[in-house]
């Protein structure tokens, strides 16, 4: 099953255009949406979201289609945009007093339980949180209203090495039990070698490949052992729209 189905998503501004992007999330998996600064990454999760109006294609979430459905998808849905920084002086828990109010599905136990996981003390503003403990917290709040689907832009850029690592390890960790699926944007390649099951790589508003992992190291093994390696030279070649997958 798909949690996610993207087809023939189409975007177009005066010096770029999204074309036709399709792909697909499978359950249990860890996608990672790959591709170098605007290459379109960011455009795809905005309008995925209806944060940005494509001029075509549609999206499909748990099977129902997302402009019709917005508010029940939104219940089973986590998204880590980097929002918080829009309330630098307010306190962790007065963020979650107005989150939680949102969700009749709100699990308190739960949101207890990864607080402490993730060693999070409510009584601080957020800036002074480091940018690992304010995806951390994103997270937390998403996983506590038991959201299938987690969607994340950039959550590993600006991080120390170490920081990365922990949160690679833990997208891993989320979708162990197989009922929770992540889709994340990155064109950091480690971060990819480390947890994604399934990678969707756009390079120029078109998407490049959409699979498994496994398959496309099959498919450009002759361009290198690592999957930067991988990346790096088909980035270098012309866009070649008739090789599309």
């Amino acid at each position: 099953m798909n949690v996610l189905e993207v087809r023939g998503l189409t975007k177009r501004y005066p010096a770029f255009t999204l074309n036709g992007v399709s792909f697909a999330v499978p359950e249990g998996a860890v996608m990672g949406f790959i591709g170098r600064n605007g290459a379109g990454k960011s455009t795809t999760l905005k309008s995925i979201l209806g944060m940005v109006h494509p001029d075509a294609g549609e999206v499909k979430v748990f099977g129902m289609d997302y402009a019709a459905n917005e508010r029940a998808i939104r219940r089973e849905l986590g998204v880590v945009l980097g929002g918080i920084d829009f309330y630098p002086k307010k306190k962790i828990r007065v963020i979650t007093d107005v989150t939680r109010r949102f969700y009749d599905n709100w699990d308190e136990g739960k949101y207890r339980h990864y607080l402490n996981l993730f060693a999070i003390d409510e009584e601080k503003r957020v800036d002074q949180l480091s940018s690992g403990m304010k995806v951390k917290y994103m997270i937390a709040l998403a996983l506590s209203h038991s959201a299938r689907l987690l969607i994340l832009d950039e959550p590993t850029s600006g991080l120390d090495p170490v920081s990365r690592d922990e949160l690679t390890e833990l997208l891993g960790r989320i979708v162990a039990d197989g009922t929770r699926s992540v889709l994340f944007s990155t064109h950091i390649t480690s971060d990819l070698e480390k947890c994604a099951t399934h990678i969707a790589f756009i390079k120029d508003g078109v998407m490049q490949y959409s699979g498994a992992m496994g398959d496309f190291r099959a498919q450009y093994r002759d361009m290198g052992d690592t999957l930067e390696d991988i990346i790096v030279k088909v980035e270098r070649r012309p866009l070649d729209e008739s090789a599309i997958i």
